[in-house]
């Protein structure tokens, strides 16, 4: 079993960025969504955030090529398909190209219960 690495780069962003869109926040908050790529580090395994008031915590960070999302990693991100995701992807990006070794990093979350 492959170990995720604990020698991570400094964050690129603040992790009050990791999720934005309020149709993702939504996602989340529901439970649909569990994972956030992001092309750098936003935040780190253990940290906390919060969506409108809720409390999430980041359970893991890898770095992936994007040729790794499948069908469940789309779920993950709150998208229906994999096509979906992608299309987003490349229309929120003008000029990207789909490559499945571009690297990202993935954030994995959950709700912090009270």
């Amino acid at each position: 079993m492959t170990q995720p690495s604990t020698d991570y780069p400094e964050k690129t962003c603040s992790i009050d960025r990791l999720v934005t869109h309020p149709r993702l926040v939504a996602s989340a908050l529901s439970g649909a969504k569990t994972q956030q790529r992001r092309a750098g580090v936003y935040g780190y395994p253990g940290e906390t955030f919060e969506l409108e008031g809720v409390p999430f915590v980041i359970e893991e960070l890898r770095q992936e090529g994007l040729g790794v999302m499948t069908e469940v990693e789309a779920a993950k991100e709150g998208y229906p398909s994999l096509e979906m995701y992608r299309d987003l992807i490349l229309r929120m990006h003008p000029g990207m190209e789909w490559d499945d070794e571009f690297p990202v990093w993935m954030h994995q979350f959950k709700q912090v219960k009270k």
